[in-house]
């Protein structure tokens, strides 16, 4: 246990000399080369990433914007990890849905969702709706992978031998098949959370009037490498704290199968 404790001691102290290292090597950057003409040092952007937090960029502050992007893609994650994880189990369950919907599935996948943004606008308008709709695309790919192949992967044995006790296919289904597979359920929450957030930036591509990616975009129009580079910083931070979130839930809720992460 002691060794351990040192061991952790040792990774937090070298991860935050990588951080410090980096902030140098961009400081010194600016400072002494031709990258200054092209980014403000950390410096200059912590000092306008607070002068964000405490005044205003547009219409409120920075950390007002990064919580309506957090809310789109909390709302946007939820409904699409929901249909996500439910026809995964069902393709991974049972073959006839496998065979109606895993070739359309695998052909919408790929797909990124910035592709999406003209049907989106065409069929949702410019609210709200199209920017949940692209960041549902977002986590939708990865839950339905992810508990596709839990539930395909859900050892024969225990659901033969439920089926001899006398289980039924629904009671099969509820307490064999969704509990083996929630492992893998979880790995692809992690993995789409992360996607839902990243394409926080362009579903607030779609006319939106705040949040983090249209912090990025204002930016973008006047020119200011500060403020782009405070809307860049905010977005890795949520999703480092969303990451977080969702590998603590895993680790409560899956204690009986600790992947070692």
């Amino acid at each position: 246990m002691k060794e351990e404790s040192k061991e952790n001691l040792v990774c937090g102290l070298c991860a935050i000399t990588s951080v410090f290292a980096f902030l140098l090597v961009w400081y010194l950057g600016c400072t002494f080369t031709a990258l200054g003409k092209l980014l403000p040092d950390p410096i200059t952007v912590l000092i306008g990433m607070w002068g964000y937090i405490v005044g205003t960029v547009g219409k409120c502050s920075l950390l007002m914007h990064a919580l309506h992007s957090l809310q789109r893609v909390l709302i946007g994650f939820l409904i699409g990890s929901a249909l996500g994880i439910s026809l995964g189990l069902l393709m991974g369950r049972y073959r006839l849905a496998r065979a109606i919907f895993n070739p359309i599935f695998r052909v919408i996948r790929p797909i990124p969702p910035i592709a999406w943004i003209p049907i989106s606008i065409i069929w949702f308008g410019l609210g709200e709706t199209p920017k949940i709709f692209l960041i549902a695309l977002a986590a939708f790919a990865n839950t339905t992978l992810n508990a596709m192949t839990g539930a395909e992967s859900v050892d024969k044995t225990v659901i033969n031998a439920a089926k001899m006790l006398g289980a039924n296919e629904f009671q099969i289904f509820t307490t064999v098949v969704i509990p083996s597979a929630v492992p893998s359920i979880f790995a692809g929450l992690q993995v789409g959370i992360s996607c839902a957030w990243a394409s926080v930036v362009a579903a607030e591509m779609v006319k939106a009037s705040n949040g983090l990616g249209w912090i990025i975009q204002a930016g973008m129009d006047n020119n200011n490498m500060t403020q782009i580079i405070s809307g860049i910083i905010m977005i890795g931070l949520g999703g480092f704290i969303l990451t977080y979130i969702m590998r603590t839930i895993e680790g409560v809720a899956c204690r009986w199968n600790r992947s070692g992460r």
